[in-house]
């Protein structure tokens, strides 16, 4: 896997999945420029962390959802590198701004989540377009299952969110191949350190038990280690044919069917 990228920046790259992603590619030699909104002490941790791989970055605050704060987020990025090989869109607005069933959620909690997500993305693009450099990589992070189910209400702000931001990778891809840069998705499942670990303690131990009983096949929650695989992966000169898909990095969950009892499905549990 070759990654010939030297400068990225990672929306909500202080903690979690942006911190793993952050450090799988400062493995690999790329600066990184770590955004956050409000814990500029895990920016800071991360930026360290960065430092210990042998790599190099900064750390600026922003709030993604907010147009003038991109661009000035967007313009400190090109003051610091120049120009951008990697944009990967991960910030998501606290649980609590946006988590509200179908039938009572107020339209500011659906705003919050839309311009956390598809219109920060609309407006990303648009202000660093200029900012790539040709065969560069942007790779949103998105939540797949929610933008296909209407199972989990309280998740309908930002499902609908995470869908449209699904639709913009696709548009964009088309809109920027010519100058050789791929746009994806990707769709972790459960990880750990996540926003599962911001919900209450027994909703987190009932998610972990499904998974760990099959609902993964692999048996474990992810880790921001393994979506900083799969971010890696897509940023490789190898992966440059691909674009506009929206790619599973879920130990398999995607592929278990709710309309069968799960030791139907891998009937050695049903022995276990």
């Amino acid at each position: 896997m070759t990654i010939t990228a030297r400068h990225a920046l990672i929306t909500g790259g202080s903690r979690g999945i942006g911190r793993g992603i952050a450090l799988k590619l400062a493995e690999h030699g790329v600066h990184v420029a770590i955004n956050y909104l409000r814990d500029e002490a895990s920016a800071k941790q991360t930026l360290e962390q960065v430092r210990a791989r042998g790599s190099d970055g900064f750390t600026v605050q922003a709030d993604v959802s907010k147009p003038a704060d991109l661009d000035r987020l967007f313009t400190r990025v090109g003051q610091e590198f120049g120009g951008l090989d990697i944009f990967v869109a991960n910030a998501r607005g606290e649980v609590g701004t946006f988590f509200e069933p179908a039938m009572t959620i107020g339209l500011d909690k659906w705003d919050s989540a839309m311009d956390s997500q598809a219109k920060s993305f609309l407006v990303a693009i648009q202000k660093g377009e200029k900012l790539l450099t040709d065969g560069g990589r942007v790779i949103a992070i998105t939540y797949s299952p929610g933008t296909i189910s209407g199972s989990w209400q309280s998740w309908v702000a930002m499902g609908a969110a995470k869908s449209a931001l699904e639709v913009l990778c696709r548009y964009f891809a088309v809109a920027l191949a010519p100058r050789g840069i791929t746009v994806n998705a990707i769709s972790p499942g459960w990880i750990d350190d996540s926003v599962l670990t911001t919900l209450p303690g027994e909703v987190q131990q009932m998610i972990r038990e499904h998974q760990e009983h099959g609902w993964t096949p692999m048996r474990r929650l992810g880790t921001p280690a393994d979506v900083g695989n799969a971010v890696a992966l897509f940023c490789s000169k190898e992966a440059g044919w691909i674009t506009g898909q929206v790619v599973a990095a879920d130990g398999g969950a995607s592929l278990m069917s709710a309309a069968l009892p799960l030791a139907i499905q891998q009937p050695e549990l049903a022995h276990a």
